[in-house]
């Protein structure tokens, strides 16, 4: 007959199956060790597989035989939810699956960590256990008991805590130390994937977590939130009272789990070694661990350490599935070490760490303080009391940085004699901008000049890019502006990358420009004098509408008033010559550096060309030749090739000559210009002589070289002296401007 032997030795579970003589027979299945979880022996029947088929004795006795078998896999099955082991100390190494800092000590401690900071340590019992019941699938009862200790490194002072855990795994990879206690990680909690059940000895108060205090029991399911916590304390009967009790005491403590599975109950205790078990539990939730668990489980002890460090020790350790645990034998349970003699050590441990501790907060508090000084000098602003009218209108420069990446020279638009251009996109708003940035060292006439471009902010006309507001620092003037699609004007005609541009495109052009330097001159409730007006200046949108822009040098003043004398501003080549003897910039200013305008945007040619040969006539005076030779429209741009209009090509050239007039009182006003090319009005009819005379002639060539030689660092280095010999060439015959 057969006979089974369910051993449990601290290491695995084992079934010993032998025959009733103590011995395996020859003719039977042989004898063997096997897991309790194989609840089917490997049994070999290698004499009955040679009996013939069909032989009714033979099956008869085949079939006798496994009838023990039958008994003896029912006892097995019973016997896998009847688990239980007993740790009275360590010794030997207790064949444990230890991970991270735990270590079995030679005196037979287990010891989850020491004192070194943000460190785990992890100990399982190595073979998994079911904790449901196979029949019903309903949670099976256990019962654990554990002593253990907690060993500060410095009094009153210690983290971060022991867990008692039926946990997937033994190694609770991801897990982090501190808070987390070796069980879990910041992603993972309160994941049902976890599958993890503690109890907590927390000696923490994590704020992350709603903890109690610092020194408490909690139940916890994947999470360290606890279902239910509470003080550390117990009851004691004998004199009826709750005594506390402080985990850091480095005192051993005894604590008992039991888990009731028919009521789904979770009971906790803890007292003092030696001191029974308490008959109230101090802390309890209902769980229902069919729901929590896996199929296999491991048990066993988690630590963790952070900022704060100890000593977390587990002196003894039973375990009972399905029944009581054993109890522990406390008299072999080992000693802990002794304290004595560390105090003087620890003391100058923590004064050298408390040093290095204010040496390293000091250094970082620099570090902070420097930051913000250099940030603050980064972002650093200028800003007077009289600005304060004009905030709607003032931008931060921390925003501008932004929106430009921090002014990158990916971002840059253009350069120009007065500043750099730069698009943007506001950080909140996610506007598209364009911010100049203007050198200005000078506080002179800030204030005015400020009160101006706020005012002209208020300019709205579907001709003129919008100025939205400005941003002042040390040295230095932000505007910004509404941000064109399709740049400037003068890189669709001169660059040779680009597709040239249409004829239809530039007058369309030309006359959107027109229209917008009209309105600033009588359309808006100052007169506005642009002072810079050229094809560089002149923005297309998206629908490639002509905009006028960039008001950096523009001057406000009341209609019908007498423009005051200023610096002389400009780009060389649009600049009127009696700018060099009043020094005023007026309507008709604007208009003489319209028709070089003009004259660019038809010809394809700057007004002034300083690479070009010295025998080189300058824009104006190449017109006038074609012009004299009853040719004029051979003058336009040759990358036109024939489409183009004659009639508004001759227009255009025609028109430039008139506003590029030496006298100011010649050419015509904007309301004019608006008319010639609207096709209200003809061109009026002159002569050679009427548009310059001889005299007229040697005053502007003197007076207005002498002004270019004076000037001769202008702003615009690629534009040269505008030579006053407009129209030099002209002869008495008599020219009609009209077309």
């Amino acid at each position: 007959m057969f006979s089974f032997s369910h051993i449990i030795n601290g290491s695995s579970t084992q079934v010993l199956i032998i025959v009733s003589d103590g011995r395996p027979h020859s003719g039977l299945p042989q004898a063997e060790f096997m897991p309790s979880s194989e609840l089917e022996p490997r049994l070999r029947w290698d004499a009955y597989r040679s009996q013939k088929p069909g032989c009714c004795f033979c099956e008869g006795m085949a079939l006798l035989s496994r009838l023990p078998l039958l008994v003896l896999l029912a006892e097995l099955a019973a016997a896998s939810y009847d688990v239980g082991f007993v740790f009275d100390g360590f010794t030997g190494g207790a064949n444990l699956s230890l991970n991270g800092y735990a270590e079995v000590t030679s005196d037979g401690l287990l010891k989850l960590t020491n004192f070194t900071p943000e460190a785990t340590g992890h100990a399982f019992y190595p073979s998994p256990i079911n904790f449901k019941n196979a029949t019903n699938g309903g949670p099976i009862s256990f019962s654990t008991t554990f002593v253990f200790a907690i060993v500060p490194v410095y009094p009153n002072m210690s983290g971060h805590g022991i867990a008692f855990a039926l946990a997937p795994n033994r190694e609770l990879p991801g897990s982090m130390p501190s808070q987390d206690l070796g069980l879990f990680n910041s992603s993972d909690h309160g994941q049902a994937s976890n599958h993890v059940v503690a109890v907590e000895l927390d000696t923490v108060k994590s704020v992350d977590f709603d903890d109690i205090n610092a020194n408490h029991v909690g139940i916890d399911v994947n999470s360290l939130k606890s279902l239910n916590a509470s003080p550390v304390a117990y009851f004691d009967s004998r004199e009826g009272v709750i005594k506390s009790l402080q985990l850091i005491s480095g005192e051993p403590m005894q604590v008992w789990v039991d888990y009731h599975g028919g009521e789904t109950k979770l009971d906790v205790m803890v007292a003092p070694l030696n001191e029974p078990k308490p008959a109230v539990p101090l802390v309890s939730s209902t769980i229902n661990l069919s729901s929590i668990v896996l199929d296999e489980m491991y048990v066993g002890f988690s630590s963790a350490t952070g900022a704060a460090t100890g000593c977390h020790y587990i002196l003894g350790w039973s375990f009972g599935l399905n029944r009581d645990a054993p109890p522990l034998d406390l008299s072999k349970l080992p000693k802990l070490p002794r304290q004595g003699g560390r105090t003087k050590r620890s003391t100058e441990v923590l004064a050298i760490e408390l040093t290095l501790a204010a040496i390293i907060l000091l250094l970082i508090s620099a570090a902070v303080v420097t930051f913000i000084i250099r940030r603050r000098k980064k972002f650093a602003e200028m800003r007077e009391d009289w600005e304060l009218e004009y905030g709607p209108h003032r931008f931060s420069y921390k925003d501008l940085y932004r929106a430009t990446k921090g002014f990158h020279e990916q971002n840059l638009l253009g350069v120009g004699g007065f500043g750099r251009v730069y698009k943007g996109v506001l950080p909140t708003s996610k506007m598209e901008i364009a911010v100049k940035k203007i050198s200005h060292d000078s506080k002179q006439g800030m204030r005015e000049f400020i009160s101006e471009i706020v005012s002209m902010g208020r300019l709205r006309h579907r001709n003129l890019v919008r100025l939205l507001g400005y941003c002042r620092r040390q040295g230095e003037l932000l505007l910004v502006y509404d941000y064109m699609t399709n740049g400037s004007l003068d890189r669709h005609i001169f660059d040779l990358k680009r597709p040239p541009l249409s004829w239809s495109r530039r007058f369309h052009a030309i006359k959107g420009v027109a229209a917008g330097l009209l309105y600033l001159h009588d359309g808006w409730e100052k007169m506005v004098i642009h002072r810079d007006i050229k094809a560089s200046n002149v923005l297309m949108d998206t629908e490639f509408n002509g905009r006028l822009g960039d008001f950096g040098l523009a001057r406000l003043y009341d209609h019908g008033t007498n423009p005051q004398t200023t610096r002389i501003v400009g780009t060389l080549g649009y600049l009127a010559p009696e700018l060099s003897m009043t020094g005023k910039a007026t309507t008709q200013t604007d208009v003489y550096a319209f028709g070089a305008f003009l004259l660019e945007v038809a010809c394809g040619r700057r007004p002034m060309d300083v690479h070009a040969p010295a025998d080189t006539p300058n824009l104006v005076d190449y017109v006038l030749e074609c012009w004299k030779m009853d040719a004029i429209a051979e003058a336009r741009d040759p990358k036109l090739g024939d489409d183009y209009s004659a009639k508004e090509v001759e227009l255009v050239l025609k028109l430039g000559l008139l506003c590029s007039h030496p006298d100011p009182m010649a050419r015509p006003s904007m309301k004019q210009v608006m008319r010639f090319l609207e096709g209200d009005a003809p061109l009026p009819m002159t002569t050679a002589g009427s548009l310059i005379s001889s005299v007229a002639k040697q005053r502007y060539d003197r007076t207005f070289d002498d002004f270019l030689m004076s000037y001769s660092s202008f702003s615009d280095a690629s534009h040269v002296t505008h030579s006053a010999t407009l129209l030099s060439t002209a002869d008495d015959s008599a020219m009609q401007l009209d077309v």
